[in-house]
């Protein structure tokens, strides 16, 4: 009897078969539900897509080619058009200006010549050298070298009146001194016509005194070949505060 008792046990195998039924409709039961779940969660977000697409329906642009595109927002819109008032202004009165041709024109400023003062204007003679350069014949007495021209002379002019400079003001009182050269063009009747600085003493005060002087002083004119001429010469003008 105890031999029989052990093999007929109510535990083992006996009761796994006696709940298999239950723990298979549990599984089933869990398996079904996890998918549910999942098909429940995938409808929400799809339905949460659907929606935001249609709060923001932008269809898709396809861009080939940079013409594509199209302009910039600051050349697609235009700015909006600020309308002025037009001045009252009275139409003239003369009638639609006629075009004229360019020698029809005058000027109103321009002084015209009469034949009489054109009759006394004498061109300078203008001839060909034989080397073929062009040689134009200016009178003596018109023509005056420049400062820094070469010009033959005998005998240079020579100083016989001078016009002492006056002492500028401010240079005085800021008690200022200097040299000046003065470069002065002496004319054939031994008159300063032309001054200027040849070498500047640092004070353009001083400068200009010496220049504004010189063309009152008086000279005996150039010579050459016995004839007086026009040449440029120069002499130095001190200013000293104990002269």
């Amino acid at each position: 009897m105890a031999k029989q008792s052990i093999l007929y046990s109510p535990y083992g195998a006996y009761e796994l078969k006696s709940k298999y039924q239950r723990n298979l409709s549990i599984g089933t039961a869990s398996v079904v539900s996890v998918v549910l779940l999942i098909l429940l969660v995938s409808w929400i977000y799809s339905a949460m897509q659907d929606d935001y697409a249609d709060a923001y329906d932008a269809s898709a642009v396809v861009i080939k080619t940079i013409a594509d595109l199209g302009p910039p927002p600051s050349i697609a819109k235009k700015p909006p058009q600020v309308k002025v008032s037009q001045p009252d202004v009275a139409a003239p009165k003369v009638g639609i200006p006629k075009p004229v041709a360019d020698d029809e024109v005058l000027d109103e400023d321009v002084v015209l010549a009469t034949k009489d003062e054109l009759a006394e204007i004498i061109a300078p003679d203008i001839t060909a050298g034989d080397d073929g350069d062009i040689i134009v014949d200016i009178d003596e007495d018109d023509y005056l070298p420049s400062a820094d021209e070469f010009v033959p002379v005998e005998t240079m002019p020579e100083m016989i009146h001078y016009i002492t400079p006056e002492y500028p003001r401010l240079a005085k009182q800021a008690g200022i001194e200097g040299v000046v050269w003065v470069k002065a063009l002496v004319s054939k009747n031994g008159d300063v016509i032309r001054a200027q600085v040849g070498k500047s003493s640092g004070t353009a005060s001083l400068d200009d005194a010496a220049v504004d002087a010189a063309k009152g002083n008086k000279f005996k004119p150039g010579i050459q070949n016995g004839r007086p001429i026009p040449v440029w010469v120069t002499y130095k003008v001190d200013f000293k505060l104990n002269q």
